[in-house]
């Protein structure tokens, strides 16, 4: 069973941000997954990268999104984005260098910081990214 199912509850009606949230839901499913199967620490470093690197591109995306629309919480969305940024650069240093494995912790906070941001700050640009027109 996947760790985030993905549901209408998830969505903010904006299909570039709805698709990439979709994506950033599944590689925290193949991460989960991965780590259920026993799958050895290089399987997980590529599917922990990627799931960095999607997760650079889509805040981007989203504090581009903002910037072009003048949302005025913008700065303190991306202050939210570049806290989670940093949690997880170091779970990442801690993990390759053999520190720290991954655990039902680490992913349940993913889970639910993921969630939680998505259905909290993210639903609530939505209706001033719909009134700018960003799609």
């Amino acid at each position: 069973m996947a760790l985030i199912q993905w549901s209408e509850k998830l969505a903010v009606n904006i299909p570039s941000i709805d698709g990439q949230h979709r994506i950033l839901v599944d590689l925290v499913n193949q991460l989960h997954d991965a780590m259920k199967a026993g799958r050895s620490k290089e399987v997980i470093a590529d599917v922990l990268n990627r799931l960095i690197d999607y997760t650079k591109l889509h805040f981007a995306h989203e504090e581009a999104c903002m910037t072009k629309s003048c949302f005025a919480h913008a700065k303190d969305h991306k202050c939210q984005h570049d806290e989670l940024a940093s949690k997880v650069l170091q779970f990442q240093a801690d993990f390759s260098a053999g520190k720290v494995g991954l655990t039902m912790e680490v992913l349940n906070f993913l889970q639910q910081w993921l969630s939680g941001h998505i259905m909290k700050s993210d639903k609530a640009y939505s209706d001033h990214l719909i009134s700018h027109h960003i799609q």
